[in-house]
């Protein structure tokens, strides 16, 4: 496989994990029982977890190299920010903490990944 497909083979599976990863905290968000707390975390949590694949697929589109860098912050702070937020649903549903975590790990991994993205393009620009 040449480089250039090797590059382009990354970006597709980045794409689809992102993608499946907002499918998977869509599915995890309906099941969590709606109450006082919950329903101000339900929301928070869907809407950062589904923009970690929505803002990957607009820096993948991006028109400069400083839109994709911008973009690909923004999927590190959504990334992030999921993790804050099942870190706070396992907290008001003790019974979820187990399926959360799983997500977490997820959420992590790709802030991970974002995080990386992110320094190899300051170190290219310095």
């Amino acid at each position: 496989m040449s480089n250039h497909a090797n590059v382009q083979k990354r970006i597709y599976d980045l794409e689809k994990r992102t993608a499946k990863f907002g499918e998977d905290i869509i599915k995890f968000a309906k099941k969590i029982p709606v109450n006082s707390v919950t329903q101000r975390l339900i929301p928070q949590l869907v809407g950062s977890g589904t923009s970690t694949g929505a803002n990957y697929c607009e820096a993948d589109d991006a028109e400069s190299n400083k839109d994709f860098k911008h973009k690909i912050g923004i999927c590190k702070k959504e990334s992030r920010e999921t993790k804050h937020w099942l870190r706070m649903v396992a907290a008001a549903v003790p019974e979820f903490i187990d399926e959360a975590r799983l997500h977490w790990q997820e959420a992590h991994e790709l802030n991970l990944i974002f995080n990386s993205i992110n320094n190899k393009l300051k170190n290219k620009d310095k």
